[in-house]
């Protein structure tokens, strides 16, 4: 089992700035990749962004450039970079792990909301 435990969330101004941490905890060594999701009030959860173990990187088209994942394999922490944010990046945004292994087994954090005004 993970644990994961985001944080950085908060309420911001278009064209501001936040940072999404998210520590795991656990079964720390079974971890591949770690990522980030969101869901907007009455839409589907979307992937945001991914980091493998390797750190290649993946994210959506609506924040490339805007964007940035990272994460600490010292600290199991993943980072989510986020720059010149717009009201539609108002949502609750998941941490999840992904496990080596097929299938691989996918936990997720709690959410944390990230609300931008305009």
């Amino acid at each position: 089992q993970v644990q994961l435990v985001e944080s950085g969330g908060g309420s911001v101004q278009a064209g501001g700035s936040l940072r999404l941490s998210c520590a795991a905890s656990g079964s720390v060594s079974s971890i591949n990749a770690m990522g980030w999701s969101r869901q907007a009030p009455g839409k589907q959860r979307e992937s945001v962004a991914r980091i493998t173990s390797g750190g290649v990187t993946n994210y959506a088209d609506s924040v490339k450039g805007r964007f940035t994942i990272s994460r600490d394999n010292a600290k199991n922490t993943v980072y989510l970079q986020m720059n010149s944010l717009k009201p539609e990046d108002t949502a609750v945004y998941f941490c999840n792990t992904d496990s080596w292994g097929l299938p691989p087994v996918t936990y997720w954090g709690q959410g944390t909301q990230v609300t931008v005004s305009s």
